[in-house]
């Protein structure tokens, strides 16, 4: 990964600045400092959090607030800007979805695409708005449509 930061635009300063009223960035620092996570800055207002060490979630990035939090090392990201697009989409929804509050909202719709789809991230809003393809996940399905 480049050690240039990102720049900013006027909406990531928006985002930003919701990010820490809202306390979902605060949390992100919280949950990467428990997890053992080397923090660094990203621009736009991020940070990407490395060698996160616990098994959840299970997911090669995730994001709380304006932090993106990974077990991998920063040398993964440098082939996968794609992903930190989708991660870097997750910032602008906490944003929008007032902070922590959009944890419940989260967890409720993983519940759903699982009892449809049986993943995670099928028929989760917030993962379709992030682009489910930049995140590396399937197109969705359903558990009716699978082939057998």
């Amino acid at each position: 990964m480049s050690s240039e930061l990102l720049p900013h635009t006027f909406w990531t300063r928006v985002r930003t600045v919701l990010n820490w009223i809202n306390l979902s960035t605060l949390l992100g620092f919280v949950v990467a400092k428990i997890g053992g996570a080397t923090i660094t800055k990203r621009g736009r207002g991020t940070y990407l959090a490395t060698g996160y060490r616990f098994n959840f979630p299970v997911a090669s990035a995730f994001t709380v607030g304006s932090v993106i939090a990974s077990k991998n090392d920063l040398e993964y990201f440098t082939d996968r800007p794609v992903l930190l697009k989708h991660e870097d989409r997750h910032c602008t929804q906490y944003a929008f979805v007032f902070g922590v509050v959009m944890l419940p909202f989260y967890f409720l719709f993983v519940g759903i695409s699982y009892a449809i789809a049986g993943d995670h991230s099928s028929y989760n809003p917030f993962e379709r708005l992030a682009n489910l393809a930049d995140g590396n996940y399937p197109p969705p399905t359903t558990r009716f449509s699978r082939p057998k």
